[in-house]
């Protein structure tokens, strides 16, 4: 009985490891989310009627659903029909994807936002209608959305749990399987949620920094 944390030094190369999977799920889906969410925009505003459809339907199962459930239906589904993924990126698809749907709802509102003389001063200027977004719309819609876009960064990293129950050894997981061996639950999971705030730190650091070199660049 009591608490005995003694037992979590011989299990913190476990756990070390488990923290470095996290941070390159964490790294891989939203690098996918972030790219992800910018193409979804421009093709719900841009595409041809017949492009767009498929990609609202998507962007309508991906919100409508469970996260947890669409990482069952990548990893576990798409072998039936031949589609065999590893465990860790089927993960950072599921999670990738199902952020970049979020992500592109904010980037569509920026894209509106900005003022319609940019496009047609980009037009004038001799650039097509692609280029013209590509390098003067969706940067200026971009830099607008980075604070809302950070915090869906930091809700993926929280989500990231979610791929240990498909089998990626991530912090969770990683606690899971030391407190298998020492049944030790309180100390592990203390020792993960500690974890996940140092992560949650840095990545917040990152995303203050990012937004100041923004603000300096306008």
């Amino acid at each position: 009985m009591g608490l005995d944390f003694s037992v979590v030094p011989a299990w913190m190369d476990t756990i070390l490891l488990g923290v470095l999977w996290t941070i390159a799920i964490t790294v891989t889906a939203a690098l996918l989310s972030f790219v992800g969410g910018i193409l979804l925009a421009v093709i719900a505003l841009y595409a041809p009627w017949i492009v767009r459809q498929p990609f609202r339907f998507f962007a309508w199962l991906f919100m409508g659903t469970p996260l947890l459930l669409q990482l069952f239906l990548i990893y576990f589904g798409l072998i039936q029909i031949g589609i065999d993924l590893p465990a860790f990126v089927a993960g950072f698809i599921g999670l990738g994807l199902h952020f970049a749907v979020y992500n592109s709802e904010l980037i569509q509102t920026a894209i509106i936002a900005v003022d319609t003389g940019q496009m047609e001063a980009a037009r004038t200027l001799g650039l097509s209608r692609t280029q013209a977004l590509r390098k003067v719309v969706v940067p200026q819609a971009v830099r607008d959305v980075i604070p809302p876009i950070g915090n869906n960064m930091i809700a993926l990293l929280k989500d990231s749990a979610l791929v240990s129950v498909i089998g990626v050894t991530e912090l969770t997981l990683s606690a899971q399987l030391a407190i298998g061996r020492t049944y030790r639950p309180f100390e592990f999971y203390l020792v993960a949620a500690v974890c996940y705030y140092v992560i949650n730190l840095g990545m917040e650091a990152v995303l203050r920094r990012i937004e100041r070199r923004i603000a300096l660049s306008r």
